[in-house]
């Protein structure tokens, strides 16, 4: 069975939803997701953004990103990043999003390896609120159809250059022949046993383009957050513990109840930093500890930890969370250049799928959702600006649909075989937490 669209966007997390609500509405636009619209990650993200304060903050935000990625960032695109943050930070509240305020303007917090408070937050439940208002936006849009339980399984291609995807609907295949393709499948974290993502994010888009020979970047990049909720014998998704309770002045303790890093150095700094704890402690955690702020503050800056962790029987105004780290996030991918454009004509690919290498070795905390925005805006408006000159082939040759079970397989068999180059210091954690 086969449909035609302008334009194919692969997952409906913030950089696939982004694109298609800057795309020209005059574009026939599909998105399509493997389970339902709102089970990505991006729903999941609770700190904040980043967003350069003013020009003056520019430079340092840059640098504060180069520190975190320990130089390895790519420069022209993390300049756009910083430079670009603002523009699309605002056209978020022309969206409806409703960010925390003071009587200043936006509300500041600061997170790891950040020097001075330059995040946005909509509480504790950043993702969520972003997430839920640009929903509202898509459904107003008569041209963006949206595809739920649809499963990508190929791209359709022809002397590399894309001209949509093969997926798999409710069992029926369906050949989606497309202009232009974006990916924005998100990250890795369901191959891992223990991440704080959500378990069908398996890294298909990355399976993929490696089966299509597009060029892939750094997949031996990946971050694992310090601060993940604690339950015992749990395996699967965790809970993250925000970085921003850290940024609000919570303390890392030990079993003793004594400090042992600088909650705010970088992630991969604070995780090595508790992994080690762990060992020397033979403990399966630590305990991040916001206790000593009022109740009234804790309940009303951070009211979704609150509620979760009481579920499970923790009153974090009354005693510390149990805490250890987590996969939480791919700083490789499918390499793009500033567009988003892969090595193959026709293909995007947009959010943390994608390598635009502004994160470098290692993420700065609250840029993910910051890089979805900008590139994915970026990817969007090159699209609007080209796509009349793209002819899309009207060809219909036959397509090998496997069976979902024998894709699942494939992209763990390839996501892992490339996990094979990470760091040594992580092997243990990344393969067996």
């Amino acid at each position: 069975m086969d449909l035609v669209f302008d334009v194919l966007i692969v997952g409906t997390g913030l950089a696939g939803i982004y694109s298609a609500l800057n795309l020209d509405k005059n574009l026939k636009v599909l998105l399509i997701t493997k389970t339902k619209v709102n089970e990505c990650n991006s729903n999941l993200a609770q700190g904040g953004i980043s967003v350069a304060r003013d020009s003056d903050d520019i430079e340092i935000f840059i640098k504060d990103t180069l520190n975190a990625g320990k130089d390895e960032n790519n420069l022209i695109a993390l300049r756009i990043l910083a430079n670009e943050s603002s523009f699309n930070i605002n056209k978020l509240v022309e969206f409806g999003i409703e960010f925390d305020k003071n009587e200043k303007g936006f509300e500041y917090t600061i997170e790891g390896a950040h020097s001075v408070n330059r995040i946005i937050h909509c509480k504790d439940s950043t993702g969520k609120e972003v997430i839920n208002a640009l929903y509202k936006e898509i459904k107003k849009r008569k041209n963006i159809t949206i595809f739920e339980d649809t499963q990508l399984i190929d791209l359709i291609t022809d002397n590399n250059i894309c001209y949509g995807g093969a997926v798999l609907k409710n069992g029926t295949a369906y050949n989606i022949f497309s202009k232009v393709t974006i990916l924005a499948t998100g990250g890795i974290g369901g191959l891992f046993k223990s991440s704080t993502n959500y378990r069908s994010i398996t890294g298909d888009g990355i399976a993929i383009a490696l089966k299509n020979n597009v060029k892939i970047k750094d997949l031996g990049y990946i971050q694992i957050h310090p601060t993940s909720l604690y339950e015992n014998k749990l395996r699967g998704r965790r809970m993250l513990i925000s970085e921003a309770v850290r940024g609000e002045g919570g303390k890392l303790l030990n079993l003793k109840g004594e400090r042992f890093v600088d909650e705010l150095s970088a992630r991969d700094v604070v995780t090595k930093a508790i992994v080690n704890e762990q060992f020397e402690t033979k403990s399966a955690y630590v305990y991040l500890d916001v206790s000593f702020k009022s109740n009234e503050y804790i309940k009303n800056r951070f009211p979704a930890i609150f509620k979760e962790c009481l579920k499970i029987g923790i009153n974090i105004t009354e005693k510390p969370i149990p805490v250890t780290p987590a996969q939480h996030y791919l700083m490789g991918g499918i390499e793009v250049d500033v567009y988003s454009r892969t090595s193959m004509t026709n293909l995007f690919a947009c959010g943390e799928v994608s390598c635009t290498g502004v994160h470098g070795r290692n993420r700065l905390a609250s840029n993910s959702l910051l890089e979805a925005l900008v590139f994915s805006k970026r990817a969007a408006d090159l699209i609007n600006n080209d796509i009349e000159n793209i002819e899309l082939k009207k060809f219909y040759k036959q397509n090998s649909i496997k069976s979902l079970t024998a894709i699942e397989k494939l992209n763990k068999r390839i996501i892992l075989d490339s996990l094979k180059s990470v760091r040594e210091d992580f092997v243990n954690e990344l393969v067996e937490c």
